[in-house]
């Protein structure tokens, strides 16, 4: 019944319980120190065995795990932003000489690998082994940094890759992507700007910053990243969003859009909620945005309520240049308002856990390819065990070149204006982009470069035949099932978010037999 003396906690003892001997206390204490180190060493030795020969042994994987704990203590206290100017840049050859036989070197900066990685054959080894099986729940979650605020809110970063090809409207996306954020803090931007003499870079506000300091670009400096190069090098956006992909610096989320587009009011929360909505750590928001009408610049509020689906896609072109074309998409006003699943990936918008882009690169050899791109990418990302969503709103919108906007956006170049640089090499380029994706099946694999193809080809998780079968797709005759859009959406929803695995790491194809 004594009060506490100042400073000092109130006793646990009971009144009139007689204290315990020290020596039952201290065998208490030595039996909770036991059973601790138990449970630590069952977690650090319960990685998926590796099965390259770069296995590590019980004690390389406890070491990679207490590397990674410690890691991610020191990235708590801050490890944000971490720009391409402090890391090592590499040497390769342009993808267009490489597929020539001739050389050209580019400086690039190399992709993101943390040292902590490095015992068990490096980060793409550890998440899965570069797709030979599904990465663990764990071995995901060790992706992702985090920022604290000043009030020690601490918030999952979102990296954002912008591919610019000449394009005066980049500043503009720029502002709007932290403008329009509820918590700009958490962005990091990585622009590829390819641009020629005379040209407005994106890394110059329309408004120098002593006239206008509120500009993002004057604001954020240390969280916006520009890989400049000359317009003369560009090649296609496959090679510029590769160069994006090799700016990620371990982010907690990842995303892609154009350099002409424009961002809702907290779009930062909202795309984050509906990633959780989909409660699947290997979902990819991923759709073509809609354009730029619905949205209301002034207030920086969208003005509809409908939503872009991917679910259109057919074959195009002819002989070796013959690919799977993603069309014009249907659009909708949802019944429910949540991510709804859909087959395709989306280069326009793709919103999804950094790991994406660790595990699936954009393919550094392939020059001179537009469409087709997605197929590659989306075909990739399925056989590492990556679902396709529909965002459940939009939360940005795309300056497309029709209406208004028709007369200013024709006049921004485009990249093919360099074509007589690089002849000989599109259809190089689409003979390895259908052959790394099982999609020419009746030409001969010598005929195709397989350079890197471990780094840049297809995952084990699933197959790409088990894509065809289920989205009716026939590689053989080079044709597709028609209507898609018929099955895609709730009908889709219902039938396969029964087989999400229950720790939310993707959903089960092996449980789905339903045929297009």
């Amino acid at each position: 019944g004594a009060k506490p003396r100042p400073g000092k906690k109130k006793s646990m003892v009971k009144s009139g319980a007689k204290p315990r001997p020290l020596a039952a206390i201290t065998a208490f204490a030595a039996f909770i120190v036991v059973v601790y180190a138990v449970f630590m060493i069952s977690l650090f030795t319960s990685l998926p065995p590796l099965h390259t020969s770069k296995t590590p042994d019980k004690f390389a994987k406890f070491a990679v795990a207490r590397a990674l704990f410690e890691a991610e203590e020191e990235k708590k206290k801050s490890s944000f932003p971490v720009s391409i100017n402090d890391d090592t840049f590499e040497e390769i050859n342009h993808p267009a000489a490489a597929l020539k036989g001739e050389s050209l070197t580019m400086s690039v900066p190399k992709f993101w690998d943390p040292p902590e990685y490095q015992n068990v054959g490096g980060v793409r080894n550890f998440l899965g082994e570069h797709g030979d099986r599904l990465m663990t729940k764990s071995e995901a979650l060790s992706i992702g940094s985090t920022v604290k605020l000043d009030d020690d809110t601490e918030l999952e970063t979102i990296f954002v890759a912008i591919s610019s090809y000449r394009d005066d409207e980049c500043p503009n996306t720029v502002q709007s992507i932290f403008s329009r954020a509820k918590y700009p803090q958490r962005i990091r931007v990585a622009v590829v700007d390819q641009v020629d003499e005379g040209d407005v870079e994106c890394s110059k506000p329309r408004v120098p910053c002593e006239e206008d300091p509120t500009h993002a670009l004057c604001l954020y400096p240390d969280q916006i990243d520009f890989f400049v190069m000359d317009a003369t090098l560009a090649v296609g956006p496959v090679f510029a969003r590769h160069i994006g992909h090799r700016m990620y610096r371990g982010e907690y989320y990842a995303m892609q859009c154009d350099a002409h587009v424009l961002f809702i009011n907290n779009w930062d929360e909202d795309i984050i909620g509906q990633w959780h909505d989909a409660k699947n750590e290997m979902a990819v928001l991923t759709v073509y945005l809609s354009d730029v009408k619905f949205y209301d610049e002034e207030t920086g509020e969208s003005l509809t309520e409908s939503r872009p689906i991917m679910c259109e896609s057919d074959y195009e072109s002819k002989g070796n240049y013959r690919h799977l074309r993603h069309g014009q998409q249907p659009e909708g006003t949802p019944v429910v308002k949540e991510p709804v699943l859909e087959p395709y990936w989306a280069a326009g918008f793709s919103f999804n856990r950094g790991h994406f882009v660790v595990n699936v690169p954009y393919d550094q050899y392939l020059p001179m390819i537009f469409q087709g791109e997605e197929i590659n990418m989306g075909l990739r990302g399925f056989t590492y065990g990556y679902d396709y969503y529909a965002s459940a709103y939009s939360v940005c919108f795309h300056i497309y070149a029709i209406g208004e906007n028709a007369k200013r956006r024709n006049k921004v170049p485009k990249f093919w204006e360099h074509t007589n640089l690089y002849d000989d090499v599109e259809e190089k380029a689409f003979l390895r982009l259908n052959g790394i994706i099982d999609m020419n099946p009746n030409e001969d694999p010598n005929l195709w470069d397989h350079t890197d193809e471990k780094k840049y080809g297809i995952g084990k998780v699933r197959t790409t035949q088990k894509f065809f079968d289920t989205f009716g797709i026939h590689t053989k005759t080079q044709t597709v099932e028609g209507h898609l859009c018929r099955f895609v959406g709730r009908p889709m929803q219902n039938k396969f978010i029964p087989a999400l695995r229950t720790n939310g790491m993707g959903i089960d194809y092996d449980k789905i037999d339903y045929k297009f």
